[in-house]
């Protein structure tokens, strides 16, 4: 990989995570704290694990992919690879600002079903141009999809 592509997408998972973290904040709310939640919900503490592992995975598989779309000169592939990683990026970066920030249960269950589909959407775009790549990415569009149905189950228990 070259230097300069994982840099950037380096750059623009830690903005996400950053932006995500300072709506995340919440989490230690009054208003959070006294929502009903599932029984399927993972403790507190496994969520930065999960989701620092999960930024640093995405960095590197796309790095991974447009330095490879880029070599193999399929610009217009890598130009929407590219532009599908940014999506996903605002819609992971939105969910703590809707769920969190806003209080907006149904609206954040509908960001992260928006947000699963697009990860499913880059794990398939990164398979097509490094298979390897698109299988280490595959965690992301699991725990998105999980996401999407824990939301919901809060927005169920709490509507």
């Amino acid at each position: 990989m070259k230097p300069a592509t994982v840099l950037g997408t380096t750059a623009a998972t830690a903005v996400t995570a950053f932006a995500g973290s300072l709506a995340s904040r919440e989490a230690d709310s009054r208003w959070y704290r006294s929502l009903r939640k599932p029984s399927f919900q993972p403790p507190a503490a496994a969520f930065p694990i999960v989701w620092t592992a999960l930024y640093a995975d995405i960095a590197v598989t796309s790095a991974a992919a447009i330095d490879e779309l880029t070599e193999r000169r399929e610009l217009g592939a890598r130009r929407k690879y590219v532009t599908a990683l940014a999506v996903n990026l605002v819609l992971n970066g939105s969910w703590s600002w809707v769920f969190f920030k806003a209080g907006r249960l149904v609206p954040a269950t509908v960001v992260a079903a928006l947000l699963a589909a697009s990860s499913a959407d880059l794990v398939r775009r990164t398979a097509d141009a490094v298979p390897l790549a698109g299988a280490a990415m595959s965690p992301y569009a699991a725990w998105t999809g999980f996401a999407t149905v824990l939301s919901g189950r809060i927005a169920q228990l709490n509507g």
